[in-house]
């Protein structure tokens, strides 16, 4: 995906070799169906079942990157000795992380790995974004989301962010909130200057989809491609999580 202030994200996907822009396609009737192979995205073993979007069970329980810290950044034990593996985390949880406040369907915090910041935004489908502090570590960004998502919230409506149902926010004052909030020791590393970043989605105008999750393992989904946001693929229908379909050999077809 691709980020020019004031323009839509440019969303595409990599189809038979060769890279199709999504926004192109919006308004054509698309079908996406599921040809029942699965390979894990770690190890690539074709297997029965996948984990976790899309690893298989010896890699959920013996990978850094399915290890539950991952999912729960203030309970990384890499300090303890006992992380997975210590290179993995000397390349993803040893580095600089940002905390950030966002809006997708209401105002939230989260964390990310520092220049990854518009790429956590956009996949979280953030209509505004802004980064409150920078740490050295991916335990010390999640010990701050915790202390924060005491009266902020930490998890994102994904029906109302998938129909741009978006609550305002003042995140300028609500970061100035939380700097007054949290313990002493995380001042030094908050970032006072203030940039809210904003972001279009590639979505028709009056083409808004049901708020209802589809399967592609249940059925085929086709219909008129009305927009992107976030992980999700619009149609009038409902949506389609791409990154729950990770492993998955799909079919996709266009029709104009």
């Amino acid at each position: 995906m691709l980020h020019e202030t004031g323009l839509p994200i440019q969303y595409s996907w990599e189809l038979d070799g060769a890279v199709q822009s999504i926004n192109d396609w919006l308004g054509r009737r698309v079908r996406i169906s599921f040809c029942g192979e699965r390979r894990c995205i770690a190890c690539g073993r074709p297997v029965t079942k996948l984990f976790q979007n899309g690893y298989c069970f010896p890699c959920v329980t013996t990978l850094a990157q399915t290890d539950l810290c991952m999912v729960k950044p203030h309970e990384c034990h890499l300090h303890l000795g006992t992380c997975r593996d210590e290179q993995f985390a000397a390349g993803h949880c040893t580095v600089p992380h940002v905390v950030y406040l966002g809006v997708s369907s209401h105002a939230k915090v989260g964390i990310t790995r520092k220049h990854r910041e518009f790429t956590r935004w956009v996949d979280q489908g953030a209509v505004r974004a802004t980064v409150f502090a920078e740490v050295p570590t991916r335990r010390d960004a999640g010990m701050l989301e915790m202390e924060i998502a005491k009266w902020l919230p930490d998890k994102t409506n994904w029906r109302k962010m998938v129909r741009g149902e978006v609550e305002e926010a003042d995140l300028a004052a609500l970061a100035d909130d939380a700097a007054s909030r949290i313990d002493k020791k995380w001042l030094p590393y908050v970032v006072h200057e203030r940039v809210i970043h904003e972001f279009v989605y590639p979505v028709l105008r009056g083409r808004e989809p049901k708020q209802k999750s589809l399967s592609l393992e249940r059925a085929p989904v086709e219909g008129p491609l009305v927009g992107a946001r976030g992980q999700y693929l619009l149609f009038e229908d409902g949506v389609v999580n791409i990154r729950k379909h990770a492993g998955m050999l799909l079919e996709v077809v266009a029709n104009d």
